[in-house]
């Protein structure tokens, strides 16, 4: 698909061009196997010397066409859909990393993430530094190590919502000659394009806004193409495989060999590619992407600005608000919305945050965030209630901290099931 194309319009259009007398919409190929007519054009697909589908651990029609338009999107050269967001991560890692090396990462990150980097990379043997969101050049240089790897953040963090600026700490990644990957899953491509400032990674669960619907679980690795993997720290990328008879992913794939060694490597040994019928419906989804993520932040914002006025509420974190810290940041990267995602803090602590939670009506308190329902959850106490109470306060997240994810409803329903609550407490 032309890149000339508005993001919209790629919503609809990317990934999938139909041929005379073929399917407007793309097929869903419900198949795990695929026919071949000859054994050496088989042979070659082993080789990786021809393109095709082998079987659908590692690729599959249906799920092709979401990863390119994901890929479009993103503006990237290449995608892998994968089963999580969290699988989207660790093969982003793995793929970089071996046991004695190091990452750095940027410590507001959902607490799942947190808890894969602390303790399930250890027992890989990749070490883990966290550095807090708004560290400097020095900071982060100092935490680079001889075996660092990557630089890891996420566009807007989860769940204090702070906005990353990525443009500089791509920089000093790259300085350093190592890759920058970022979660983009609070802002979508539609909201930000990581890869247009520097990062060379992108992930998603795209279980949230791009599915948006509550329905299939997901995650997709992006490939930015941009980065130079033969500067002497990726020699897995650059040096003979020996599990493809001496190939290099960078001689033989060029700007596509992370994704390349990704899928032929990885996600060929351990397996975790999405299945089609989640790939199927996550494409559905992101028909209506460009729609929903205008109105998730037309609602976020008027929530936010109710919040921010109101005398039970102790401060309100929302990238939208002139107020917030990171605003300038918002403008930059944040242009057209700040997505839906609202952290703030109720007057009296735990009790009165929970208190909060359980008086709402309409508001569905859930283990989800970003879909096109309004969800609500106190982090402290579960998606992050692993993290330590050390993490918990480099992360910023304390124990009044509400996250609310603010849907497609009307805002007035929204605002009135809200003001109620608070009446209650």
């Amino acid at each position: 698909m032309t890149k000339k194309l508005n993001l919209a319009t790629k919503c609809l259009h990317s990934g999938y061009i139909p041929g005379n007398g073929e399917p407007r919409v793309a097929p869903l190929v419900q198949s795990t196997t695929y026919k071949y007519d000859s054994a050496d054009i088989l042979g070659d697909l082993f080789d990786l010397k021809t393109e095709g589908h082998i079987y659908s651990r590692i690729s599959n029609p249906t799920v092709s066409n979401f990863e390119s338009k994901i890929a479009d999107l993103e503006g990237g050269v290449a995608a892998i859909a994968t089963t999580s967001g969290q699988s989207a991560n660790i093969l982003a890692v793995l793929t970089l990393c071996k046991s004695g090396d190091h990452i750095v990462a940027l410590s507001n990150l959902y607490g799942g993430t947190v808890s894969l980097f602390t303790h399930t990379l250890k027992r890989f043997g990749i070490d883990v530094t966290f550095i807090k969101v708004n560290a400097t050049d020095n900071e982060i240089k100092s935490a680079i190590k001889d075996n660092t790897k990557l630089v890891f953040g996420e566009t807007i963090g989860n769940p204090k919502v702070e906005v990353l600026d990525i443009e500089r700490i791509a920089n000093v990644a790259h300085e350093n000659g190592i890759p920058l990957v970022i979660d983009n899953t609070f802002a979508t491509p539609i909201l930000c394009r990581p890869i247009e400032f520097g990062a060379d990674i992108v992930t998603h669960s795209t279980t949230k806004y791009i599915d948006g619907h509550a329905r299939a679980l997901g995650g997709i690795l992006v490939d930015g193409g941009k980065f130079n993997w033969k500067n002497g720290k990726f020699d897995d990328l650059v040096k003979p495989d020996p599990s493809y008879h001496g190939l290099s992913f960078v001689d033989t794939f060029g700007e596509a060999a992370l994704s390349a060694k990704a899928r032929c490597a990885l996600v060929r040994d351990i397996g975790f590619i999405q299945s089609p019928f989640n790939a199927f419906l996550t494409d559905l989804g992101i028909e209506t992407l460009a729609l929903r993520l205008e109105r998730h932040s037309e609602n976020a914002l008027k929530i936010a600005k109710f919040l921010e006025e109101n005398e039970k509420i102790e401060w309100v974190s929302y990238p939208g608000l002139e107020s917030n810290p990171t605003y300038n940041l918002t403008k930059k990267y944040l242009p057209n919305g700040s997505s839906g995602i609202i952290a703030f803090g109720i007057k009296g602590g735990v009790e009165e945050a929970k208190k909060f939670i359980n008086s709402l009506k309409l508001i569905s308190l859930v283990t989800h965030v970003a879909d096109t329902k309004t969800c609500v959850i106190h982090p402290a106490s579960t998606t992050h209630r692993q993290l330590t109470e050390k993490q918990l306060e480099k992360g910023g997240i304390s124990s009044s901290l509400i996250r609310l994810s603010v849907g497609i409803e009307d805002v007035k329903d929204l605002l009135e099931d809200i003001e109620n609550a608070l009446k209650r407490i």
